[in-house]
C-alpha cells in the first residue's frame, strides 16, 4: 500500500523529492505513531530505508524504483538530508535511520504489546541478537526469527517460512538480506504474509548483536559513516565507490540548477 494512502497522519506529512523519491519528513516519533496505525488496521505495509547506495540503486532498478514509490520511505542517510535541505529548503533536522528505527520501535513496543520477528543474517548473528535484544528491552516480545540459507528458497521453504511468520502473529516483521534484496523479498511477499510493518534494515542485524560496532555519533552525523564501515568491511568498497560518486555529480548538478535558476528570477 502506498505510503500516501487512506491514512490521514500521512496524508497530512508534508513530503521532499529527493532524485525522483519522494519522502515524507518523518521524525522517529511520527514513524511510530503511524506503525500504532497500520497494526490497528491489521494491514500489511512496507517501509523503505533510503541511503545514497538504495537511492542511486533506484536509477537503474525499475522494479525497487517501483517498490519505493509503493512504500513509506524514510531519509537515512546524512547527504540525502544535505540534499533535501539545499535543493528544497526541506528543513530536516535528522534522518530516520534503519537501527535507529529499530531500537526506537523494540522499546516503545515493551509499554505497547508490540511483537516482532526478524529474519536473515547467520544463526549465530541472530542468536546473539536474540539475547543482547532481550537482555537490553527486557519487556520486549520477540516471537520468532529464522536465519535463510544463502541461496533461493525453494517453494516449499518459501511457503514454510511464510507460515512460520504468520504463525507467529508479530506486528514487526524486520528484514536483513541487505538491499535492494530485502526490499524485494518484502514486497513480494506483502500480500502473503500478515504482519502490519515490514521493514527492511539492512546491517542492522550486526550492529545491534553486537558483532559489528557503529561508527562514532560523529561520525553519523557528518555523513561519515560509510568510510567506517570501510574501514571494518572492505568488501563494501565497491558498492560506495560505484554509488557515492554517481549521487554526489548528480548533487552537484541541480544545485548548480538551483541557482542559476534563482539568478534568472
Amino acid at each position: 500500500m502506498p505510503y500516501n494512502s487512506s491514512f490521514k497522519q500521512i496524508n497530512a506529512l508534508k513530503t521532499v523529492k529527493v532524485l525522483g523519491l519522494t519522502f515524507p519528513l518523518l521524525t522517529y516519533e511520527k514513524a511510530l505513531s503511524i506503525f500504532q496505525d497500520w497494526i490497528d488496521s491489521k494491514e500489511a505495509h512496507q517501509v523503505c530505508v533510503t541511503n545514497v547506495h538504495t537511492l542511486i540503486t533506484t536509477l537503474t532498478d525499475k522494479e525497487f524504483r517501483t517498490i519505493n514509490h509503493n512504500a513509506l520511505s524514510t531519509i537515512d542517510g546524512v547527504p540525502l538530508v544535505w540534499y533535501a535541505n539545499l535543493i528544497h529548503d526541506a528543513g530536516i533536522e535528522n534522518t530516520v535511520c534503519g537501527p535507529d528505527l529499530m531500537l526506537n520501535c523494540l522499546e516503545e513496543g515493551q509499554k505497547r504489546g508490540w511483537k516482532h520477528f526478524f529474519l536473515g543474517g547467520k544463526q549465530e548473528v541472530l542468536d546473539t541478537l536474540v539475547n543482547t535484544v532481550k537482555t537490553r528491552f527486557t519487556e520486549v516480545q520477540i516471537v520468532g526469527w529464522y536465519s535463510p540459507p544463502f541461496r533461493p528458497l525453494t517453494p516449499e521453504e518459501d511457503a514454510n517460512l511464510v507460515e512460520l511468520i504468520n504463525t507467529a502473529k508479530p506486528d514487526f516483521l524486520w528484514v536483513a538480506l541487505g538491499a535492494p534484496k530485502q526490499e524485494k523479498w518484502i514486497a513480494d511477499h506483502l500480500k502473503q504474509i500478515n504482519v502490519p510493518v515490514q521493514i527492511g534494515v539492512g546491517a542492522a542485524f550486526d550492529f545491534h548483536s553486537g558483532i559489528i560496532p557503529r561508527a562514532p555519533l560523529w561520525m553519523q552525523r557528518k555523513g561519515l559513516e560509510w568510510i567506517y564501515r570501510i574501514s571494518k568491511d572492505k568488501r563494501l568498497i565497491r558498492r560506495y565507490m560505484l554509488t557515492n560518486p554517481i549521487f554526489l555529480a548528480l548533487f552537484f548538478r541541480d544545485f548548480l540548477f538551483i541557482k542559476l535558476l534563482k539568478r534568472k528570477t
